[in-house]
């Protein structure tokens, strides 16, 4: 699925210029100001806030103040028409990942935002790889000595490594996602995140959505 673009700007033509090129791109949303961007990043998670720095109201500052005290904190880009050091340094000195003069140059923008979120993919990769690491063998959640369950065990340590397609069965409650996510701990897969689906609770009609995503108005 695309990332979550936030465009705040209190100029209607320059807001609604950077959505339409970047639209293809992102999943865009647009805030006229500070307040407005406030209750969208309260409603939404968005991977990116693009905001202008001087608008009528609050700053982007605040903006960028608001952004970096929730739990999924988006990266934040400034950009303004008045840049000078003591702004650049004050908008990275409260979290802005870089910062961009106006008029914005698109080309600019777009690698400055793909640069960012390939960023946070490598931060959540290496969470998620030292998590694995401290995972590793030791089948967490899973407590017991029984002759049938050291016997399970070691068939996962024997098919993690490879690329079958593995089939459990049991009766609820046995353990069967424990097993799965022993299986995806030692394997070669480990570093990219485990994701169990409930296919049961999903609707018909939104099964391919939640398993492939799509798109906007599609």
């Amino acid at each position: 699925m695309p990332a979550t673009l936030l465009i705040v700007d209190d100029e209607k033509n320059t807001r609604e210029g950077l959505g339409l090129a970047l639209e293809d791109s992102y999943d865009v949303y647009l805030a006229s100001g500070a307040e407005e961007a406030f209750n969208l990043m309260d409603a939404e998670t968005f991977d990116v806030v693009l905001t202008d720095l001087r608008m009528a109201g609050k700053s982007g500052l605040k903006v960028i103040d608001h952004a970096l005290v929730l739990s999924n904190q988006p990266i934040c880009i400034m950009m303004t028409a008045y840049g000078n050091v003591e702004t650049a340094v004050e908008a990275m000195r409260r979290g802005a990942f870089d910062f961009l003069t106006k008029p914005v140059n698109l080309e600019k923008l777009e690698i400055v935002i793909k640069r960012a979120l390939q960023t946070r993919s490598m931060e959540s990769e290496n969470v998620q790889l030292q998590e694995r690491l401290e995972q590793k063998y030791s089948f967490t959640g899973i407590v017991g000595n029984s002759p049938s369950l050291v016997e399970v065990l070691d068939k996962v340590k024997l098919v993690a490594p490879s690329k079958a397609t593995i089939l459990l069965e049991g009766e609820t409650g046995t353990g069967k996602e424990l097993i799965a996510q022993s299986i995806h701990q030692n394997s070669d897969r480990s570093r990219k995140a485990f994701v169990p689906v409930h296919c049961a609770a999903l609707a018909t009609n939104l099964l391919e959505s939640e398993l492939f995503g799509h798109e906007k108005g599609a």
